[in-house]
């Protein structure tokens, strides 16, 4: 059942009287945030403080993203998150020495504006949970205590981002060159698979399935 596997990752996050690093990353429509929001609920029926962002606040401003061009998988995949500031306002204070005091935004996408909202306080031992894209990147891949990688197929990702976007759902139209090209240029540069703690397959999300990690424990 797909609730015991996101039990099972839940039970793998370190427990340290100071703060813990998550991330749950995979190509769009791979079920990131789903997954993501599932863990936090089941980290915090075992007591433990959570606090979630996504990558998405994060986004660089529209002139940035598009610098190379609107269709080009490139700057999708080199240009459009603000790394300086997830690391200054969230990476930063839940690594080693941080004091806990966050920001969950720095953009809003719909406005094209930059924020700046109030600095929060998470409480001792709060584990962050993150989702987003590109998370295995050169100069991320080795920030988590625990990371996990979805899998999906491209024609169930593709079909979730038109439910959601109302984009076309197949993966070879042109209008969807600019992600999946993105995604492929992450996976040849980057094998996140390989870098992940956990891989999971989520093409069928009733059917949440573990591909690879550690203390398996039979539950494929």
């Amino acid at each position: 059942m797909r609730a015991d596997v996101v039990g099972w990752i839940a039970s793998l996050v370190p427990v340290r009287e100071w703060h813990v690093r998550v991330a749950v990353d995979g190509g769009d429509g791979a079920g990131k945030t789903w997954l993501a929001d599932e863990l936090g609920e089941a980290l915090r029926a075992l007591g433990r403080p959570v606090v979630r962002v996504g990558v998405d606040d994060f986004h660089r401003p529209r002139a940035e993203r598009y610098r190379r061009g609107r269709q080009s998988p490139e700057g999708f995949w080199l240009d459009s998150f603000d790394y300086a500031r997830l690391r200054s306002d969230v990476l930063s204070p839940f690594g080693p020495g941080g004091d806990g005091r966050y920001r969950d935004r720095a953009h809003d996408l719909a406005s094209d504006e930059l924020l700046d909202p109030p600095w929060r306080q998470a409480p001792d031992g709060a584990v962050l949970v993150l989702d987003g894209l590109f998370l295995h990147r050169d100069g991320l891949a080795g920030l988590w205590d625990l990371s996990v990688f979805i899998e999906a197929s491209d024609a169930s990702r593709f079909a979730r981002m038109a439910s959601r976007d109302g984009t076309p759902d197949d993966p070879d139209d042109p209008a969807n060159a600019r992600y999946l090209g993105a995604h492929r240029l992450y996976v040849a540069a980057c094998d996140p698979a390989s870098r992940a703690d956990v891989v999971v397959d989520n093409t069928e999300p009733e059917r949440l399935r573990v591909v690879r990690g550690r203390l398996r424990g039979g539950l494929e």
